[in-house]
Formats: C-alpha cells, sequence, structure tokens
C-alpha cells in the first residue's frame, strides 16, 4: 500500500484538505441557518441547490476540460468555490445562498471529475482497487475532521466560513504542483432511464431512493440538529457519527456482498437502518441514542451505494457499464435533489423530528422493493457477480466508470483462475 500511496499522496493530500472545507461548509449551512432564522423548508431548498449544481457539473465539466483542459478547469472552480464559500456571510438571505450553494455544488462536482481523471490516470490496473480505496477513505476523513474544526469557532461569526474558504484554496497547492500531464477526460452519455430500469429495476429504484437518503442526512441532518436546540459541538458530533459509521461498515458489508445475494443484502443494510431511524423518531431525545442512530443510520446508506452499482453492473455487458453508471448518477442526483425539499417541508408541518420518519420511511421503501424483487428474478451465481469497491455517493462519473472497470477486470481474472469470491 505504501508503493501504492507514494505515487498519488498530494492528489489524497488536496482530496483531504477540499473536503475538510466542504465538510465544514454542509454543516454551516445548518448552523448559521438556525442563527439567521431560516425555516426548515428554505433550508431544505438550500440544500437541494447543492445537489442541483453537483449533478449539472458533473454533466457539464468533462466537455469544459476537452475545450480548455484540466489545469484551467480546476483552478477556475477552485477559485469560485473559494470565493463563494466567503460569500454565505456577506447576505444571508435564502435566495442568495440557494444561488451559492448551486455554485458549490457545480464546483465541487467539477473539482472531482478533474481530480479523479488524474487520479485514475495515475493509477494502473494491478493498483487500481487499492488507489480508488484510498481516495475514497480520504474523502471520509475529510469531511469527519471538519466536524472537529468547526468546535474551534463561532458559526454566528464569519471565521469558520473564512477557515473554510482557505482549506480549499490551499488544497489545490499540491494537486497542481504534481499531477503529470493532464488526461483526456471522457464520460460516456448516460443511459435512458427506460432502458436502465428494464436491466436492473432494483437498482435503478433503490438508487434513486437513497439519493433522497443521502442528501438528507448530509444536508438536513445539521438543519435537524440545530432545531432540537443541540450545541454546535453536539450537531459536529452528530454529523460525524453519519459519516464515520459510513467508514467502518464499508469493509463487512462489501466483504459480505461478494459472498451472497446482493439483494439480500440491501435488504438487510435498508431494514437496519429503516429500524434505527424509526426508532429515534419513537424514541428520539436522549443525545447517545440519536448518535447511535446517525452511527447505523449513515453507516449503511454509503455501501448502500456500492451495491447498487455493483448489483446493477452484475446484469450488463463491460460496454454497457460506463453508460449505465453516468444514468445512475443522474438517477441518484434527482433523488437527492427532491429528498431535502420534502424533509424540510415535512419537518415543518409535523416537527423536527420528521427527519428520522422520512429517512426511516425511505429506507423501508428501499427493503420492500428490494424484497419484492427477490421474487421477480433469480438470483444471479456469486460466481458470476462483479467484484465490489466501496465507492461514494460524491464520486463522479470518472470514478464510478473507473471502479466498474476494476470490478469486471477483477471478474475476468477469477474467472480465469477458476475461483471465486
Amino acid at each position: 500500500m505504501f508503493t501504492v500511496l507514494s505515487g498519488v499522496w498530494a492528489l489524497l493530500l488536496g482530496i483531504v484538505l477540499i473536503m475538510l472545507g466542504n465538510g465544514m461548509h454542509f454543516t454551516l449551512i445548518g448552523l448559521r441557518g438556525g442563527i439567521e432564522g431560516f425555516t426548515s423548508p428554505e433550508l431544505a431548498i438550500v440544500t437541494s441547490g447543492y445537489f442541483l449544481g453537483f449533478l449539472l457539473g458533473a454533466q457539464l465539466t468533462p466537455s469544459l476540460i476537452r475545450r480548455v483542459g484540466h489545469v484551467r478547469v480546476f483552478a477556475a472552480l477552485g477559485s469560485f468555490m473559494s470565493a463563494g464559500l466567503i460569500a454565505f456571510t456577506l447576505l444571508a438571505e435564502p435566495w442568495a445562498w440557494v444561488l451559492l450553494r448551486l455554485l458549490v455544488g457545480f464546483c465541487m462536482s467539477g473539482i472531482y471529475v478533474a481530480a479523479e481523471s488524474w487520479l485514475n490516470d495515475a493509477a494502473t490496473n494491478e493498483n487500481r482497487g487499492k488507489v480508488l480505496s484510498a481516495y475514497m477513505i480520504a474523502q471520509t476523513l475529510g469531511i469527519i475532521g471538519a466536524q472537529g474544526l468547526l468546535t474551534l469557532g463561532d458559526a454566528g461569526t464569519a471565521g469558520l466560513f473564512i477557515v473554510a474558504s482557505i482549506l480549499v484554496s490551499i488544497s489545490f497547492a499540491p494537486i497542481l504542483l504534481s499531477v503529470s500531464p493532464a488526461p483526456v477526460t471522457e464520460v460516456a452519455r448516460p443511459m435512458s432511464l427506460r432502458k436502465l430500469f428494464a436491466r436492473s429495476p432494483l437498482g435503478t429504484v433503490g438508487i434513486f431512493l437513497l439519493g433522497s437518503v443521502y442528501a438528507t442526512q448530509s444536508g438536513m441532518g445539521p438543519v435537524f440538529g440545530t432545531k432540537i436546540g443541540l450545541t454546535a459541538s453536539q450537531i459536529s458530533l452528530f454529523v460525524a457519527m453519519l459519516f464515520g459509521g459510513a467508514l467502518l461498515l464499508q469493509y463487512p458489508i462489501g466483504w459480505l456482498s461478494d459472498r451472497m445475494d446482493r439483494r439480500k443484502l440491501i435488504f438487510g443494510a435498508a431494514a437496519l437502518g429503516a429500524a434505527t431511524c424509526m426508532l429515534s423518531w419513537v424514541v428520539g431525545g436522549n443525545l447517545w441514542l440519536l448518535m447511535a442512530a446517525a452511527f447505523f443510520a449513515g453507516g449503511v446508506t454509503t455501501p448502500l451505494y456500492a451495491l447498487f452499482l455493483a448489483y446493477t453492473n452484475d446484469f450488463l455487458s463491460a460496454e454497457d457499464m460506463p453508460s449505465a453508471s453516468g444514468g445512475l448518477i443522474l438517477t441518484f442526483g434527482v433523488g437527492a435533489i427532491l429528498g431535502p425539499l420534502i424533509t424540510g417541508w415535512a419537518m415543518q408541518q409535523i416537527g423536527p423530528s420528521a427527519f428520522w420518519l422520512v429517512l426511516g420511511t425511505t429506507f423501508g421503501s428501499i427493503a420492500l422493493y428490494a424484497l419484492f424483487r427477490m421474487t421477480r428474478r433469480p438470483p444471479v451465481p456469486v460466481a458470476d457477480t462483479e467484484s465490489y469497491l466501496g465507492v461514494l455517493p460524491t464520486a463522479s462519473p470518472v470514478a464510478v466508470e473507473s471502479a466498474g472497470a476494476w470490478a469486471t477486470e477483477q471478474s475476468d481474472a477469477k474467472s480465469e483462475d477458476g475461483t471465486t469470491p
């Protein structure tokens, strides 16, 4: 692993710094929004603005890179994002924050596309899986670390937003000063929703619902904490538990994924998420119960994303995987835009505890649909499944396509060796 990291450490360091800044800004929106008196629906629209921008960035950045090059796009997006983070404190109005979140989401998505293109180009067929895994761990550690930084300042001032902006600004130095000549960035046109659903109904419906879950957790989690009166430190810990659970549960769920019917594992993970959220909705109040609920609800979300990608690839040819990946990312993005809007409305009508009700209902819908699909199609033999790789929901089409290619290579190698996972 040391040999692998020695070639990409600068990229990984830059990603950690970017995620420190972006992770701070995500939680700060909920904290500062509460201080400014924004309602739950207003903060929900602000949250959805980020994911709309992220989706647009994933679609448009590859063409921008082809026109003017990696370095220019990367530097320009970084500059706009850094400026956007500071601008949140200049005009505390919901409409202004929606526009700024749209900008930050677009920039962040484009930064992922450029960075992951460099990372993919630096990897070889032999170490691609390890490089991608290290990249995903670096992202998650950055988000978790960002929550610790939030405890060092006051969300009511501009200080923490400035720190987030500085972290994003300096993150580009190790990347731009160390990358090799920019690779060609090609992203396949997304597969149509109808074709994608015909190939994998569970993958399509599941990843749409999971988009709602992920955006609600990451965007509305801090809002929920603010509305129930948690302190800034407690909210930071709550968000850290969401992503800490994902980091720790990724491996055991991935290990099981290569050894059993993935639909059963999807059902089990979603059922665990649903049970945890519904318990929190019914009981509520207890701080450590909230933290445990965040750990398990967040812990199954990211592995479910990778599970849906792997499960869908089980029914595709190698030629169709890139376009299917694009279709799944698009589907996930639409779910991510709608999820916070529904949650914000429910929190306004029912109360802050509706955060758990919406999450539990969505997780339950995933579990029930997985159960239904088990009655409609026989399981794929374990020996014929694609390998699992822990891809994060924040990954761009570049990383998702790269993970799919790696999975195909691993499956082909196992077939030639006559082994099973």
